[in-house]
């Protein structure tokens, strides 16, 4: 696992997302897991690829996150992909909820990661690329990538 200097784990991050979408902001928040998705968790068994935030009432629960069994266990198992309750500020969740009523944004995933032993989500705001962003989006790496190779073969 990468282990950054602050005692944080990233199990999983969600590359397709940071493509597909704007980011507008970013939130923290924890998960409500059982134990034997922890265990899968450690043993980065996640994909997020297609998972959002949505909301029932006043809670926010992660959506279409696909967390593997874990084989060890036995009958404890989960459900892969079961709704899982998101732990955040009442302030935050107003805020967000507001956005995607009011603004037509997207509720997200970024990472999960284990942070002093906890589980966390990274989840942002988002608004969605149209074609000619992402094209542009692709220019704009591609152009980075030879930046550096020039860089590298001169050594400025």
């Amino acid at each position: 696992m990468e282990k950054k200097s602050d005692g944080i784990l990233i199990v999983h991050e969600n590359r397709k997302a940071r493509f597909d979408y704007e980011i507008i902001d970013t939130f923290e928040a924890g998960l409500v897991l059982t134990g034997s998705e922890v265990k899968s968790l450690r043993d980065k068994n996640v994909q997020l690829k297609d998972s959002y935030i949505s909301f029932v009432g006043q809670e926010a629960f992660l959506q279409n996150a696909h967390i593997a069994p874990y084989k060890s266990s036995s009958y404890n198992n989960h459900h892969p992909e079961r709704f899982r309750k998101l732990l955040m500020n009442r302030i935050e969740l107003e805020r967000i909820y507001g956005a995607l009523r009011e603004k037509g944004y997207s509720c997200i995933p970024l990472k999960i990661y284990f942070k002093k032993g906890r589980a966390k989500l990274e989840i942002a705001l988002a608004k969605g690329k149209k074609s000619h962003d992402k094209r542009e989006s692709i220019k704009k790496r591609e152009i980075d990538s030879q930046m550096r190779e020039v860089k590298r073969r001169h050594k400025f």
